[in-house]
């Protein structure tokens, strides 16, 4: 295993303390959690995680117009229920708290823990946008993936707009509704506290329907073009969407760790191609390591339909280390 790190037990919170020092303008260390540095009173507070490996996701959308706090856990491993309880108590100013959740075991269970500790209002948005299996290891149902971040922007957004948390509850289930992904992996992802790949895959193969923590997928399968790898993909997520597949959308190509941007552009140009086939606008779009899975090499590829509101939400100003706009 080559990383750049002093050691297993210390990487998790020497990279945060780092994150904290260059991002020092826009969040600062909680107890257990990345907040955002400026508070705005009366807001719903906007609170997800998850374990770490995924940056920026959470803590890089912590900021004007994203989150309010990320809790990080170990890596791809639950933050605890005191990390969330901790964090509704130090963020919500008197509007209650939103928890954004991805669909897996250890996550669900400890923001459920989380919030019932906490005495703050507060309800619960699931996201479970991958279609590429319906259990896995690590879920009951869809595993929620990079169609996180088009939800945390979205409702980010509204909450900066002031809306209430009833209202921001239901946006999020929308935007969830609304948003598929699928993903592929051409390479393992090294977990440092391991020391070894998560998976063995030949080098002539890939991982079809990959999770986010090097899980297993639909299927492996040979390596192919690319080409071929974004019609799998896109055939996917349009035939799941069914008769909601049609009109605007988001089209994000989010990078898995060790894809450099010039694949990641190539598949966007190819998926943007089979969009546009299928008589889809892709009115909005976003390409880049955003969702990552530490050093995995392959993409995802996430469709959201966008209505007038969701564009214009995903328009508004943004101020984060990871996503910023309009400001």
């Amino acid at each position: 295993m080559k990383k750049l790190i002093n050691g297993v037990d210390t990487v998790l919170d020497e990279s945060l303390a780092g994150f904290c020092a260059a991002h020092a303008d826009i969040v600062e260390k909680g107890e257990g959690f990345v907040k955002r540095k400026v508070l705005k009173p009366g807001k719903v507070a906007l609170i997800s995680g998850g374990g770490s490996g995924h940056e920026p996701l959470h803590g890089g959308l912590v900021g004007h117009g994203m989150l309010d706090a990320a809790c990080p856990g170990e890596v791809f491993t639950s933050p605890t229920p005191d990390q969330m309880m901790a964090a509704a108590d130090a963020m919500d100013t008197g509007a209650g708290v939103l928890f954004i959740v991805k669909n897996y075991e250890g996550d669900v269970m400890n923001f459920e823990m989380g919030a019932e500790m906490t005495d703050k209002e507060n309800l619960s948005v699931l996201t479970n946008d991958d279609v590429a299996v319906e259990d896995s290891s690590f879920t009951t149902g869809r595993r929620g993936v990079a169609g996180t971040l088009i939800v945390e922007k979205i409702v980010g957004a509204a909450a900066e707009a002031g809306q209430d948390l009833a209202a921001l509850k239901a946006l999020g289930d929308r935007v969830n509704a609304s948003t598929r992904s699928m993903g592929v992996a051409l390479t393992s992802c090294t977990v440092p506290a391991a020391g070894k790949p998560t998976f063995d895959i030949g080098e002539d193969e890939m991982e079809m329907g990959v999770g986010i923590h090097g899980e297993p997928g639909r299927r492996r399968v040979k390596l192919a073009p690319a080409g071929e790898i974004a019609e799998e993909m896109m055939g996917a997520i349009l035939s799941d969407l069914g008769g909601k597949a049609k009109g605007d959308i988001l089209l994000m190509v989010n990078g898995f760790g060790a894809s450099p941007a010039m694949e990641l552009y190539l598949m966007y140009n190819a998926a943007r191609a089979l969009a546009e086939k299928a008589g889809l606008t892709v009115a909005r779009s976003l390409v880049g390591n955003y969702v990552t899975s530490l050093d995995m090499a392959g993409c995802s590829f996430t469709v959201a339909v966008l209505d007038d509101e969701m564009k214009s939400l995903w328009d508004a100003p943004v101020h984060t280390a990871a996503l910023r706009w309009g400001m």
